[in-house]
């Protein structure tokens, strides 16, 4: 069959590569052809546009940018035609995806939606939409399928594809890679503040701002793969911080703390057992409408999986110096870590175990075709 892939950022890069995988395995005839990143070009199929080009964050920016935004759907629907797939995969990135999908539907397309938009946390009258344009729907976290259940709507719980990543990341030496990244022996605490130069911009000199604090310690920033060194090298002016570009996970293997902006990473961080405060700032703007529009308790995928407060959570105004040194404290205490510790495998047991992308490509090969 003929598969048209849409993911837009760099998770959705990292689960559409692993759904790719799996299609390949399970369908020896596919062709596909995607909107995605690195890793997706790297397992094959053709790569049409790079989430690069697409990366707008926060209302502001969205509002600014309309016409390009415009110009990209208009672009993806001419393609889509040009391609003529059996089925459209759409990958997390409600904004564009959804718009997409309504299309779709109408052109008697077969739609599927790996990753839900997230309905459960605002705007659930979008429900209605989805039902009418998605014809299959995988979750990857539990309580979204209770959450449609509530609508009815039944969709498929897969497991979370962070584990398959997590599972099949490269195995490293804690000693070579510290000698490779000119680090010390000091314990590290990574600094983990997004991928869009609008966060990195607002998360990263508060992160730093409380280094010189924890002198027993190397801070290690994870550069993201959309960013050159250059950028961030205006934000480093303690010699007790590091930088390490695109090596997110084998940074995390081997760090005994971590500063995370909310999001994937959050979850990531997690997984890999590292002890983390959850650090969120945006826009007065953006977090003004937001703060209307999104209806949880949690702004973290681990405090939502668990529906109690697991990491901290330091959001816009008690994201500051102060705040922040006083929960760094918190995670660097032993007996505070063990508590975490323990939660910590609670959710990887409540996201289902590995072969989430395996699971999702079975079901999406195996099921009805084009209509």
């Amino acid at each position: 069959m003929k598969y048209y892939i849409i993911s837009g950022e760099a998770s959705g890069d990292l689960h559409g590569s692993n759904l790719m995988k799996a299609i390949f395995e399970q369908d020896l005839k596919a062709e596909i052809r995607f909107w995605g990143g690195d890793l997706m070009a790297e397992v094959g199929g053709t790569l049409v546009s790079h989430y690069k080009e697409r990366a707008f964050m926060g209302f502001a920016e969205i509002i600014t940018n309309l016409s390009k935004i415009f110009s990209f759907i208009k672009f993806c629907k001419k393609d889509i035609l040009k391609f003529n797939p059996d089925k459209i995969i759409f990958i997390d990135n409600s904004g564009f995806n959804l718009r997409i999908a309504k299309w779709a539907k109408i052109n008697k397309f077969r739609t599927v939606y790996y990753i839900s938009p997230q309905v459960w946390a605002s705007r659930p009258g979008r429900v209605k939409d989805i039902k009418r344009d998605i014809d299959e729907m995988y979750v990857v976290l539990p309580f979204v399928k209770d959450f449609y259940k509530k609508y009815d709507y039944n969709v498929n719980f897969v497991g979370h594809p962070l584990l398959d990543a997590i599972a099949n990341r490269k195995k490293i030496h804690e000693i070579e890679f510290k000698k490779q990244h000119n680090l010390s022996d000091k314990p590290i605490i990574a600094l983990l503040p997004g991928s869009r130069k609008q966060e990195i911009k607002k998360m990263l000199s508060i992160m730093l701002s409380v280094a010189k604090k924890f002198q027993d310690y190397q801070f290690v920033i994870a550069g993201a793969p959309s960013q050159e060194y250059d950028f961030y090298k205006q934000f480093i002016t303690d010699e007790n911080v590091k930088f390490i570009s695109n090596k997110t996970y084998e940074l995390l293997s081997i760090s005994y703390a971590a500063l995370v902006t909310s999001g994937t990473a959050t979850l990531e961080t997690a997984l890999l057992k590292v002890p983390e405060v959850v650090c969120y700032k945006t826009s007065w703007l953006s977090y003004q409408i937001g703060k209307r529009l999104i209806d949880l308790k949690f702004i973290s995928l681990v405090n939502l999986i668990m529906d109690k407060e697991v990491v901290k959570e330091l959001i816009q105004e008690d994201f500051n110096k102060s705040n922040l040194e006083i929960e760094m404290k918190k995670i660097l205490n032993d007996s505070e870590r063990s508590k975490m510790f323990l939660d910590y495998y609670d959710l990887e047991k409540k996201l289902g175990g590995v072969g989430a992308s395996t699971k999702a490509a079975k079901l999406i090969v195996s099921t009805t075709p084009k209509l």
